[in-house]
């Protein structure tokens, strides 16, 4: 190329970063070695979101490309950007050292009109001539300290444990004008990167949201125009069939790993109470259209219907800004959560009057409650003072259910079952929220995750266990119902019912009563 052209080629490189990279940069394939970065469709819409937008969050999928994109926009950035430092958090050094490495390979075969010099080049830090750094760092609690930057990129921010902690450091240096790229693979719920996108997609935080699909990557699914790539695949020893890598792939790694490694799912880790692929279906379930009362503590999605009997348990806490009390309204026809209260600031006697209210609307509804402490203070204001009195009694005549280390963990195998067997509907995303974040731990105890509650689940729970107890105790009225698709859960749950008689008799096929 003459001076001209070389100058009109720089001026391109430099106004488009997308043709700087499929034109120059080149990077290591697993298979066809040292290539030109020929982007596909989906990374040219991520470099294109990138420079859009001041944040962004990139949820991908497995060997996507997008570390490799975010070390080419790194370069880009440094040789035609003066005075600009690009801080790169990995996971840990080893990560971070490969990530440079990749850079420095990038530069290294760029033709000579597009290298400003180098300056400075060791293991975490590539600086240029054009007064631009790149610093690839592994995280850790001091990670986003002194590391001011022009652009932040945190890569497989999921997998990083202090990650909130980072942000928080680092956040202010860039919030005068420095720009984020924060991409990961997911990794569970409830952590910095999960709420972060979820707070994206809700345009609660000022994040870009990015999604990339696995069948938009011409390696994993047939696209027109490659068909030189997949006369290479067949090639390989042995061949790569483009129409069996979803089979194969699949075949070779669990459900759950390929839902999160593959399609992007926010699935439990592993260690959730409630197993990962029925988390996501409940959280596909969740209903948004409710309304408010008492000042936004309880939300109603079914008002009370003459025609069923309801169900309210309820998990107590003192109302003093800590634990939450919370309770359920249960349909007990069909299973389904008609409304849900949810409070840290309500004393045990407005909780009370509360609970009576709505008991009383929704068809004196049965009224379960634990009795450990507080919880007495509870049965006493419902009993004695608002004389409410469909309360629900143990074998003892006992109002309340007790509940100890032991009797919790029939409480939580009554909810499993139940949201197994989708025989409860949940409703609330609050709800859903808190089982995403239940976990076994390594001592094998059932309990929130760090930084989480579960009063809404110790709550299901005895909400569950009501309906196994009342259903088995409490004759089914059959009566006309309007929703005729509903299968009543009597009909679900009961199978016999054991009949004490003078007879002999000691057990009968009920069933044909409700015929």
């Amino acid at each position: 190329m003459d001076q001209k052209e070389v100058f009109q080629e720089f001026t391109r490189c430099k106004e488009d970063p997308v043709y700087f990279m499929c034109n120059y940069v080149k990077v290591t394939h697993p298979i066809r070695g040292l290539v030109k970065f020929n982007l596909y469709p989906f990374q040219k819409r991520i470099v294109s979101e990138v420079q859009a937008h001041r944040f962004n969050i990139l949820r991908k999928f497995r060997q996507a490309g997008c570390t490799t994109i975010a070390a080419a926009y790194s370069i880009w950035m440094a040789i035609f950007q003066q005075h600009k430092t690009i801080v790169i958090i990995s996971k840990g050094d080893a990560e971070s050292t490969e990530l440079l490495d990749r850079i420095k390979l990038m530069y290294d075969e760029l033709p000579s009109f597009l290298k400003p010099g180098l300056v400075e080049s060791n293991k975490h830090t590539l600086k240029l001539a054009s007064h631009s750094t790149i610093k690839s760092r592994p995280s850790g609690k001091q990670s986003g300290r002194s590391l001011a930057g022009s652009l932040l990129i945190v890569d497989e921010a999921a997998f990083i444990d202090n990650i909130d902690t980072i942000w928080a450091a680092v956040y202010p240096i860039i919030s005068t004008g420095g720009r984020a790229f924060v991409l990961s693979t997911v990794n569970g719920i409830g952590n910095w990167y999960h709420e972060t996108y979820e707070g994206a997609i809700a345009k609660e935080n000022s994040f870009n949201a990015i999604d990339i699909n696995w069948e938009e990557h011409p390696e994993y699914a047939r696209h027109e125009g490659y068909e030189y790539l997949y006369d290479i695949m067949e090639a390989q020893d042995p061949p790569l069939s483009i129409e069996h890598w979803e089979e194969v792939t699949r075949s070779n790694i669990s459900l759950k790993k390929w839902k999160q490694e593959y399609e992007c799912a926010f699935l439990g880790t592993g260690e959730t109470f409630i197993e990962g692929s029925i988390l996501e279906n409940l959280h596909t379930q969740i209903n948004e259209e409710y309304y408010n009362k008492y000042n936004r503590r309880m939300r109603i999605w079914n008002d009370p219907d003459p025609q069923y009997d309801y169900l309210i348990a309820c998990d107590v806490a003192l109302g003093r800004e800590r634990d939450y009390s919370a309770f359920h309204i249960i349909n007990m026809y069909n299973g389904e959560q008609v409304a849900e209260f949810y409070s840290n600031k309500t004393p045990i006697n407005d909780l009370a009057e509360i609970i009576a209210k709505e008991a009383g609307l929704y068809n004196t509804a049965y009224v379960f409650i634990e009795r450990n402490t507080i919880g007495n203070n509870l049965i006493d204001w419902l009993f004695n003072v608002l004389e409410y009195e469909n309360l629900w009694t143990d074998e003892k005549g006992d109002i309340g259910y007790q509940v100890t280390m032991k009797t919790r963990e029939i409480l939580l195998a009554s909810m499993e079952e139940l949201i197994r067997r989708n025989v409860i509907k949940i409703n609330s995303g609050r709800t859903v929220q808190e089982l995403l974040t239940f976990i076994i731990t390594d001592t094998g105890r059932y309990e929130a995750d760090a930084g989480q509650h579960d009063d809404l689940i110790s709550s299901l729970s005895l909400a569950a266990f009501g309906l196994n107890n009342l259903i088995e105790t409490t004759p089914l009225e059959h009566t006309k119902i309007l929703h005729k698709e509903s299968k009543p859960l009597g009909m679900s749950l009961i199978k016999k019912y054991p009949i004490k008689s003078f007879g002999g008799m000691t057990q009968e096929d009920l069933r044909w009563l409700m015929k």
